[in-house]
């Protein structure tokens, strides 16, 4: 009984003291007499209208610095939220109000350093208290830090491509490279500060991360099921034993797929379907997989849904599910069906050495050897797996990033893999999450924050706006291509919410724009030139990451050499489409 009465206090005193300190934190001011206690709030936004995270705020009064009250503490300085948001209180003498010339000065390494003057008539003033707000917009400047960043970017992609290091390594290598660039030179000359470690771990898409790790685990315990053998018996025998058939149904499947599924997901389900037709065809599973991640990346572009660059513009536009197929359908089918012939030009030789005399004894010999071989865990797995996707089509209804079904998928099969003992942790752990792949993602998250930051991106937006001139076709033309070869070098993500504002501004002021032309040119240019390199999109690496661990490698340059051309190849298409119908 008193170690019960001795558990409660403790658990009394800590959520005593835990209130008592976030009284504190919104505590206001101590009122001192003959003083007049200001509240100083805003936002501070880039020229693009995007807010500015962690820009440093300071007042002066009559040109001399002066300190200020937030969370309940004098400071020198304030920075803004991730919101761009800023918010203090000062004190100054009541009969020194009207005299006093009150300035903020704002600085961030890769902007200019502003000095604002704020006309104490424009302060709202009710007995000794005065309230005042405004949203402060900073000009950029070409910094130390911003040809640094790039120079580290540009070297980071340039190792990868010619592969001198392994893309985890180079990419962890500009990464930390960058953040220690940061916190040396940075320290000493603010000018040559590129992001500050929070910003960077800001940076890292943590809903990626956990989605992959969480589909990873799913998938690493429905193997055990022989599930993903039985699916490559039963396509061969759709196919009847025609490899270039069975690469196209496949890339049917799996451009339908991506499009209520994210691109990821639906490589994930795939890969280990159609590496084990590969083996059984004694091909190279590449052959089979690099047609799956261009239809991916085709596929996912025809829904809201199906891409994160149109959730994006989908979220910022208000633009409906139905208004994506309606104006998307069209580019992803044509472009899905020259996808045949393309594969047939590349790969038609390497196909029919998976060619089998004898086609009907070949499918019994695959329905003999690819079983389901666990019925309880895989009736178990296809009810999670089923919940999962449900949540996966539905999460803009609840509001809940894709990860969180992933995630809970994996934990409710490893439990029960567990308590079943079907699955031993340690080996599923080591070897069915691709590390190498997450890892590569973090820094390449963090890489492409870093020239977010120095401006790299908003530069690209400003020269889309400024050559467009007013002109729709050259508009459409500069989104798209730009937005696609970006797309194919960096993460499509940043650089889609970077061009947000620039194709709203446009959508207003072109003549003709008002149809939303400009938004499908900015989501087939991001879907479709993920295609473009092997860190173009995340279906890619992923994939190419699973078939490496497997023994099956493809280069940067190899990927590229055959998948850049058709990603030239359907930006061509989609912008015939937006020209002609648009």
């Amino acid at each position: 009984m008193k170690r019960f009465l001795a558990y409660w206090t403790i658990l009394f005193v800590v959520v005593s003291a835990a209130f008592v300190n976030a009284a504190k934190q919104h505590e206001l001011p101590q009122q001192k007499e003959g003083y007049v206690t200001f509240y100083f709030s805003g936002t501070i936004l880039d020229p693009h209208k995007n807010p500015v995270k962690a820009a440093r705020v300071r007042l002066f009064v009559n040109n001399q610095p002066h300190r200020i009250i937030a969370d309940h503490k004098e400071v020198e300085e304030v920075e803004t939220s991730s919101h761009g948001t800023y918010q203090f209180a000062f004190q100054i003498l009541e009969n020194q109000v009207g005299k006093s010339k009150i300035e903020l000065e704002i600085y961030k390494s890769a902007f200019e350093k502003t000095m604002v003057t704020i006309p104490i008539e424009n302060v709202a003033i009710k007995g000794c208290v005065g309230y005042f707000s405004q949203d402060i917009t900073l000009k950029r400047k070409l910094n130390p830090a911003f040809y640094i960043g790039t120079a580290i970017f540009v070297l980071t992609y340039i190792v990868i491509s010619f592969e001198l290091l392994h893309r985890t390594v180079a990419a962890l290598a500009g990464g930390s490279l960058i953040m220690l660039v940061s916190y040396t030179l940075g320290t000493i000359n603010p000018e040559y500060r590129i992001i500050s470690y929070e910003t960077a771990i800001a940076a890292i898409d943590m809903n990626v991360i956990f989605l992959l790790m969480g589909m990873m685990i799913i998938i690493g315990v429905l193997k055990h099921t022989g599930v993903f053998q039985w699916c490559a018996y039963m396509s061969y025998k759709i196919a009847k034993g025609n490899v270039m058939a069975l690469s196209f149904i496949s890339c049917i499947f799996i451009a339908f797929t991506s499009a209520f599924l994210d691109n990821v997901t639906t490589m994930l389900l795939y890969t280990p379907v159609l590496m084990e037709i590969a083996i059984a065809l004694h091909i190279s599973p590449i052959t089979l997989l690099l047609p799956g991640i261009i239809a991916s990346n085709i596929g996912g572009t025809a829904t809201l849904i199906g891409d994160p660059p149109n959730i994006i513009i989908g979220s910022y536009t208000g633009l409906t599910f139905m208004e994506f197929v309606y104006n998307l359908t069209v580019p992803v089918v044509v472009s899905t069906i020259v996808l045949y012939f393309y594969v047939r030009l590349w790969y038609g030789k390497e196909y029919k050495k998976g060619k089998v005399d004898d086609v009907d004894a070949f499918i019994a010999k695959l329905r003999e050897e690819y079983k389901i071989t666990d019925r309880v865990l895989l009736g178990y797995g296809l009810i999670i797996m089923a919940i999962v996707i449900a949540f996966f089509a539905s999460h803009g209804y609840w509001h809940m990033e894709v990860s969180i079904p992933a995630l809970f998928g994996a934990a409710s099969l490893f439990i029960y893999g567990l308590l079943t003992k079907k699955i031993h942790l340690y080996e599923l752990l080591e070897k069915d999450i691709e590390w190498p792949t997450l890892i590569f993602f973090i820094f390449l998250f963090v890489l492409v924050g870093a020239v977010e930051e120095v401006g790299l991106l908003a530069i690209i937006a400003d020269w889309v706006l400024q050559l467009s001139k007013g002109n729709l076709t050259a508009a459409i033309c500069l989104i798209l291509w730009v937005a696609a070869i970006a797309s194919a070098f960096v993460d499509n993500i940043p650089f889609t919410a970077t061009m947000l504002p620039i194709v709203a501004y446009l959508t207003k002021s072109i003549p003709g724009a008002e149809n939303n032309v400009l938004w499908w040119a900015l989501s087939l240019g991001a879907c479709f030139g993920g295609n473009g390199t092997i860190i173009g999109a995340s279906a890619n690496v992923v994939t190419i990451g699973i078939a490496e661990a497997k023994g099956y490698r493809m280069s940067f340059m190899g990927f590229m050499k055959i998948a850049f051309p058709y990603m030239i190849i359907s930006v061509i298409i989609s912008n015939i489409w937006l020209i002609l119908f648009y």
